[in-house]
């Protein structure tokens, strides 16, 4: 089409630190966060995806430049920090609804927009796709947890998100569909009064205004409350107190100060039965408790022990250091589904528990009471009021539908567990359906309250585009529908109890739905976690956040057929592959979403599951191998992404997230994995070609290191543009010379700097694909020596030898190939003699340079904690860089940033060798899954800010080459 378009910063530059520390810490940030209103996997946070799309739609102030231009290379330098000083403020949490903050992004996204419409002005196209006057529209035809359509909606744009899973489109509706439309509206329903400290406030006067969502969000906070009381006097007495008698503490005399008070109870924590596998004992139900802990914490250590009395038990609560085994429970030892009978010691097997689970013989036996002390929680023994209550419920509902066979991360079926109603209590299933039910009788309340208030009602509904005061009152339904899935999560035979925290864990700790042998009951009015009125109070304070300006639509559709990204700028989170089975999840909140919202959408909610055959996931159960499974997911995903690259709106690039785990880099590929491979490869063959890519810290961090887990997995955004119809085919040899002409370069920008802050160590092999597969992939080929095309995972492979071919000294050279044999371990002399001889070196030579140490016929390196701490670099004679870099890490270690810096401005010709050998040295450990070792060089790379500036305060000035890393 010939038009003009600017790169855009996003296809240059970014503040990747302010970026990942921003990331890292909204994962903490739980009250007001949108992610609470429902719960879904594997969200983007809100501040890289608000980064990533203002970058997406900010010219690079170099963009004149890209258009053949002369340009100000300082001029752009110094306007590109501005625009990343935006960014480090746009991303903070405390600015998420910032106006004055927002207000400048927004400046900058027009500023941009009106300079690519006068550059093609004159374009015959330019009175459609280029409208000075009004913003593109946005769409993410993957919303998922709506995190992306969410933040361009708060930069101003009118957002669009569409996605193939009900649950995934309620979410989305609830974010950025539903606030806007009542936007301002004043609450219709009954005041109630609210805690505001020591005092209660009427909610009149709780806020100073209406505005934004805030309205909307009272009212279900009001019939939310409404809701909760109806539910307790219907089903309150399924819930009893316990009361402490003298019996209880004739076994327990630290309760003798709680005689005859009554507490509310927490949780029930029951273990599954099956019946004793001993003929003497078979008609016993004997326990399957995986612990017997209760709780660990310090001070207030508790555990169930059994009291085994010929042929029967009872439980007991003891307080203190718990008894040997306690920890074991009744499990036996070894992995898997083996236990032991607690009468006679029979093992109990996996698959005889099976058969029991499977004929529906398998029961329950109550452990242990949780109640809510003036001190905190407290642990009681069974009594037989607590035990009986349950079988006065009676469910008059239980969802239907299969769970999957055959799920990523293991599930229950096995067990007998079946159905969706199977993993449910009968007061579980009671205490669901009746706020299921309370749902539909508050929405026609919250009508009447509406009409009653001056509400105009135009008698359609939400799924008409209504907006008086039916769909007002459907909207209203909506969130109240939202907070009993919420509450599902916690009201499930799933629901562990965690001893260490003393509360009770989702049915959804993990993204599976494995077998859960002893399982907490939580009390649904306890004011705890699973309490009806905590996941609306979780919602009330979420639903403000959402953005109060731009209209949103969200819609039903599949990614590979909808038209709905026309002329659009889109950024995504597709599926990963076969990480996550989001259908087959989300199925256990679909069954009960239906059942209330099924009248509110009656086309979303009209399967009785949610659907899976189009889903794009490469689940080997669903298409019968794995084979078959990839190639689905390659088929698919190469169709959702050619549609995004004929559909986009031209004068943007398109940003595609990919969830990158560091077990898919253990391979001579480096980062190389099936899905990673798959997807790159449906990317290219869909006709994008990539302008870039960006490491994310989107993720969580359960632990710093964590090599060989998932705890430190970043997204890698892809920044796309349509390939250019008339791109050229070249060879192999033709591939390797333009690689080599342009990654040394790339790696020396992302390891020192440059116009970004310098890459870090863990997402060094992430990032180096960006240049690469920006060569690779605006090419419609290259070709191998035999004439086939390249495969996606031979030029990863070549991209990634990159990283480990610095040029170092010939000591540094043979520390390294000796540290990849042997890591910190001795070697045989001989095979050091071979090694150091190839290298250019000699054995003699490494101990004379400090870096080895040789006795008994062995020789090992020497770790940084024995370089001597008094070394000094200006009278040592011979210093390799290995030994140059462990000094460096011993003195930050030991000294700390000063000293460290004091030690590299005595040694600046070691400093680019220092960073290369750093980067070489961690990729190294990560690949082996060396986590301890790998820390070390991560922490430099992390402290060399400040070691840089302690260098320069201490009179080095240095090299240019120094003074960039």
């Amino acid at each position: 089409m010939n038009i003009k378009t600017p790169k855009k910063l996003i296809e240059v530059a970014l503040p990747l630190d302010a970026i990942n520390a921003a990331a890292a810490r909204e994962k903490s940030i739980r009250h007001g966060h949108p992610s609470t209103l429902h719960l879904w996997w594997a969200r983007r946070p809100l501040a890289a995806a608000r980064a990533v799309i203002f970058a997406q739609m900010v010219n690079d102030p170099g963009y004149e430049r890209h258009l053949g231009r002369g340009v100000n290379k300082e001029k752009a330098a110094v306007e590109r920090e501005r625009l990343f000083k935006i960014i480090e403020e746009l991303v903070q949490w405390e600015n998420t609804n910032n106006e004055e903050v927002l207000a400048r992004a927004k400046a900058e996204i027009w500023k941009s927009w009106r300079e690519t419409c006068e550059l093609n002005k004159g374009h015959p196209e330019a009175v459609k796709l280029f409208n000075p006057e009004k913003l593109p529209g946005f769409h993410d035809p993957f919303a998922g947890g709506g995190a992306l359509p969410l933040e361009a909606q708060r930069l101003g744009l009118e957002s669009y998100a569409s996605d193939l899973n009900p649950v995934a489109v309620t979410i989305n509706k609830a974010m950025i569909e539903i606030p806007p439309k009542f936007a301002g509206r004043v609450p219709v329903g009954p005041e109630i009064a609210i805690d505001k400290g020591s005092k209660k406030r009427a909610t009149r006067d709780a806020f100073e205004d209406w505005s934004g969502a805030q309205g909307l969000a009272e009212d279900v906070r009001r019939y939310g409350a409404w809701m909760r009381e109806q539910a307790q006097q219907r089903i309150g007495h399924l819930y009893p107190q316990i009361e402490v008698t003298a019996e209880m503490i004739a076994e327990r005399p630290d309760l003798a100060q709680y005689q005859g008070e009554k507490f509310t109870v927490i949780a029930w924590l029951w273990a599954r039965t099956v019946k004793s596998p001993n003929p003497a004992f078979s008609h016993a139900e004997v326990p399957l408790a995986g612990t017997f802990i209760l709780s660990s914490k310090a001070g207030k250590e508790s555990y169930v022990e059994p009291v085994v009395d010929g042929d029967n038990y009872r439980f007991t609560v003891k307080v203190g250091t718990p008894a040997v085994g306690a920890k074991d429970g009744t499990k036996a030892a070894g992995r898997g589904a083996n236990f032991r009978c607690v009468l006679s010691q029979t093992p109990i097997s996996g698959d005889y528990i099976k058969e029991e689970g499977k004929a529906g013989r398998m029961g329950a036996r109550l452990m242990a009471i949780v109640a809510e002390g003036p001190r905190g929680r407290f642990y009681i023994a069974p009594t037989s009021e607590h035990e009986v209550a349950p079988e006065h419920a009676d469910p008059n509902w239980r969802p239907n539908g299969d769970i999957p066979t055959r799920m990523t991360g293991g599930n229950c079926t096995p067990y007998g567990m079946t159905t969706w109603g199977d993993l449910f209590t009968p007061r579980q299933l009671v205490a669901l359906t009746t706020l299921s039910d309370l749902v539909q009788e508050a929405i026609p309340r919250v009508r009447e309250d509406a009409i009653a208030s001056g509400m105009i009602d135009d008698g359609l509904g939400l799924d008409q585009g209504g907006r008086g005061a039916t769909a007002y009152a459907q909207a209203v339904g909506v969130y109240l529908s939202l907070s009993v899935d919420k509450a599902t999560d916690y009201n499930s035979t799933l629901v562990t109890w965690s001893p260490t925290r003393d509360q009770a864990k989702t049915t959804f700790a993990r993204q599976a739905l494995p077998m859960v042998w002893d399982f907490a009951e939580i009390n649904t009015f306890a004011g705890a976690a699973g309490d009806i009125a905590i996941s609306i109070e979780g919602i009330v304070k979420a639903v403000p956040s959402t953005p109060r300006c731009q209209p949103g639509t969200v819609v039903q559709n599949d990614a590979q057929t909808q038209v709905i990204s026309r002329d659009k700028v889109i950024s995504t989170d597709p599926p990963y592959y076969d990480n996550i089975g989001y259908a087959d999840l989300s199925d256990f909140f679909y069954v009960w979403l239906r059942r209330s919202l099924r009248p509110v959408f009656p086309n979303l909610y009209a399967t009785l599951a949610v659907p899976k055959t189009d889903e794009l996931v490469a689940t080997p159960h669903r298409h019968g191998s794995k084979d078959k499974a990839e190639a689905f997911f390659l088929d698919g995903m190469t169709a959702a992404m050619h549609n995004l690259a004929t559909q986009s709106h031209p004068g943007f690039p398109v940003t595609i997230y990919y969830a990158f785990k560091q077990s898919e880099t253990k391979d001579e590929a480096g980062t190389s994995s099936t899905g990673w491979e798959t997807f790159l490869a449906a990317v290219l063959k869909a006709g994008f070609a990539l302008s870039g890519t960006w490491p994310m810290r989107t993720e969580r961090e359960s632990r710093a290191i964590g090599i060989g887990t998932n705890a430190l997995a970043s997204s890698i955004v892809l920044v796309c543009r349509p390939r250019a119809s008339d791109a050229l085919t070249i060879s192999r040899r033709e591939f390797i010379r333009e690689l080599n002409a342009t990654l040394p370069d790339a790696l020396l920008d992302m390891t020192r700097g440059g116009i970004n802050s310098p890459v870090a160590p863990v997402d060094l092999s992430q990032a180096i694909i960006g240049p690469g597969m920006e060569v690779f992939s605006k090419y419609s080929g290259v070709l191998e020596a035999d004439g086939s095309r390249m495969s996606v995972r031979s030029a990863l492979q070549l991209i990634n030898r990159f990283i480990g071919e610095d040029d170092f000294d010939h000591d540094t050279q043979f520390c390294l190939a000796w540290f990849e044999q042997h890591g910190w371990a001795e070697g045989r002399y001989g095979d050091a003699d071979v090694l150091a001889r190839a290298k250019g070196t000699s054995v003699g030579g490494l101990s004379e340079a400090g870096v080895v140490e040789s006795a008994s016929g062995n020789l090992r390196l020497l770790k940084w904690a024995e370089m001597p701490r008094d070394w000094s670099p200006e009278n040592d004679s011979r210093v390799p860089v290995w030994e140059a870099l462990h000094q460096l890490i011993r003195a930050l270690n030991q000294e700390g940033e000063t000293a460290a810096g004091q030690l590299l401005a005595r040694m600046p010709d070691k400093t680019a060798g220092i960073t290369a050998l750093t980067y070489r040295l961690y990729t190294l450990c990560e690949r082996q899954g060396w986590a301890e070792e790998a820390r070390a060089f991560n922490e430099l790379q992390g402290a060399w800010t400040g070691i840089e500036q302690a260098s320069q305060d201490a009179g080095h000035i240095g090299s240019q080459a120094a003074l960039d890393i």
